[in-house]
């Protein structure tokens, strides 16, 4: 379209391209109404998955406040006032949206219900609603106020880091700036002018940032009770020394460890010798023993620590040995893990006789072998009983001594598996998992071994199990995990683990895995 005298032909040529350029504006347009409509549709569901997390996290809280009310009573009662507060500013938004599609029923269509987003092209309803003749209107002002009024109950129990800097940053309603024009008030800068449509987006957006911040704010508070929990300062030294008695000269050995103390930590009760321990000694997490020796010989304290966990009754049985003795004239046998014996592995045994040297003690029992001096190991692994006695023999002052000890013998106790190292419930992206290892693990076992994976079973929602070989997804496997939408859940099971450098031990059966797809 240069300059100088155009030719007939030549300014219909024009024409015809101004005609173009406009029907392609008014159509990009009407796309751009669509998306926002679908976009608020996305909003909707995105914010109906968060409040079924919630309810969920809410639940979980409302457990732990009942078994454990002095750690979570009043984190619940708190989440409790956070529900109400969201579901109110959730309804609000909700009503604000229901009034703009009240008057504006020619987007609604009659026979199917459904809105036809290219027609809720104009400003008119929602400029209605908050302003006129220039100032904004009751309704405007109460819109802002309960933006505003939710916000600063948020801040009251965010506390401070990333929850509260994303509480400032999504419920926001400073004046914006417009270049040259200066300052301008936040609701005309985000509501004036706009499509029908847009707002409407906007209203969706403020719920699901709502059910959001809700969701961020309740596993705040689960996770950082548990990582309070497992905090250092929650830990106390606890020395176990080699034997309970000793001679003049000799050397006092034994270990200091951490052991974890829970001062918030309610019991139901404790049982110890068959009789209940009275409420005076149960405090500040621990159980205070006051129990007479009794006479010589040796002693079992046995007993059973009761808790409520998810509404039944949890219980944890103890046997703490102790020798009541005169002088020194019998073996002392003591396993420097637990008081049992593993199938599986080198269980390590102390035994001396006190008062006797090390090279005048001779010990006897199937698998046992002596490593260095008072120290031996004895392996079970092939061995059939449910018991195994252990017999020591030495000489004490001229005068032969001997004992022996029976050791309970069991099999390594079943697995758990695990999925990037994680174990139970993981949540996690499909990408994460299809280049995830699988295995299996003995948390909290007191042996250092290394379990390793054959197989596995894969299961995905609505269809067959399928067998995998090795420690990855298959390309099968990957292929259903592309069906599965996200929140659903997809199973590891029957995984068949084998110990490493004993594959002839046969593991217990593994517990599986469940994975939630988070994207």
């Amino acid at each position: 379209m240069a300059g100088g005298k155009l030719s007939a032909r030549q300014k219909m040529i024009n024409l015809m391209y101004l005609v173009f350029i406009a029907m392609l504006a008014l159509q990009m347009g009407k796309k751009v109404l669509s998306a926002f409509g679908e976009s608020g549709e996305e909003m909707e569901t995105a914010a109906q998955i968060k409040q079924r997390s919630n309810s969920s996290l809410l639940n979980q809280l409302a457990i732990s406040a009942k078994e454990q009310p002095e750690k979570y009573g009043k984190k619940y009662e708190t989440a409790q006032v956070l529900e109400s507060k969201t579901n109110e500013f959730v309804k609000y938004m909700k009503d604000v949206k229901n009034s703009i599609l009240a008057k504006e029923k020619k987007a609604i269509d009659k026979k199917t219900g459904k809105l036809d987003y290219e027609k809720l092209d104009r400003p008119t309803t929602v400029d209605e609603m908050f302003f006129h003749n220039g100032k904004i209107t009751k309704a405007g002002k109460e819109f802002q106020q309960k933006i505003e009024d939710y916000r600063n109950f948020l801040l009251s129990i965010a506390g401070q880091g990333e929850i509260k800097n994303n509480v400032l940053k999504r419920f926001n309603t400073d004046d914006v700036k417009h270049g040259k024009k200066g300052l301008e008030k936040w609701l005309y800068a985000n509501f004036e002018g706009f499509p029908a449509v847009a707002s409407l987006f906007k209203l969706d957006n403020y719920v699901n940032k709502a059910r959001e911040t809700e969701n961020e704010i309740l596993t705040g508070m689960i996770s950082g009770q548990m990582k309070k929990d497992i905090s250092v300062s929650n830990y106390e030294p606890v020395v176990v020394l080699e034997k309970s008695a000793y001679f003049p000269g000799e050397k006092v050995k034994g270990k200091i460890a951490l052991g974890r103390v829970d001062s918030t930590m309610s019991f139901k009760e404790v049982i110890v010798g068959g009789k209940k321990v009275p409420k005076d000694l149960l405090s500040h997490g621990y159980v205070e023993l006051n129990l007479p020796a009794g006479n010589v010989g040796e002693k079992d304290v046995k007993g059973k620590i009761v808790f409520e966990e998810e509404g039944k009754d949890v219980e944890l049985p103890f046997v703490v040995t102790y020798a009541v003795i005169p002088v020194p004239n019998h073996a002392v046998i003591s396993a420097d893990k637990m008081n049992v014996l593993y199938r599986g592995v080198s269980n390590p045994l102390s035994i001396s006789i006190p008062g006797v040297p090390d090279n005048k003690v001779s010990v006897s029992a199937p698998g046992i072998r002596k490593i260095k001096p008072g120290k031996y190991v004895i392996d079970v692994t092939g061995y059939k009983g449910k018991t195994v006695d252990i017999k020591v023999r030495g000489v004490a002052n001229g005068k032969p001594v001997s004992d022996s000890k029976t050791f309970r013998v069991k099999n390594i106790p079943p697995p758990l598996g695990t999925v990037r190292g994680e174990t139970g419930m993981v949540k996690m992206p499909k990408r994460n998992l299809e280049v995830s290892t699988i295995g299996a693990t003995l948390p909290d076992f007191d042996f250092d071994i290394k379990l390793g994976v054959r197989s596995f079973d894969f299961k995905v929602p609505g269809q067959p199990t399928l067998r995998v070989n090795g420690t990855r997804l298959n390309s099968k496997a990957k292929s259903l995990l592309r069906h599965v939408k996200r929140g659903q859940t997809v199973q590891i099971y029957n995984i068949n683990a084998f110990l490493k450098g004993k594959s002839g031990y046969k593991i217990k059966k593994v517990a599986p895995v469940i994975v939630e797809i988070a994207n």
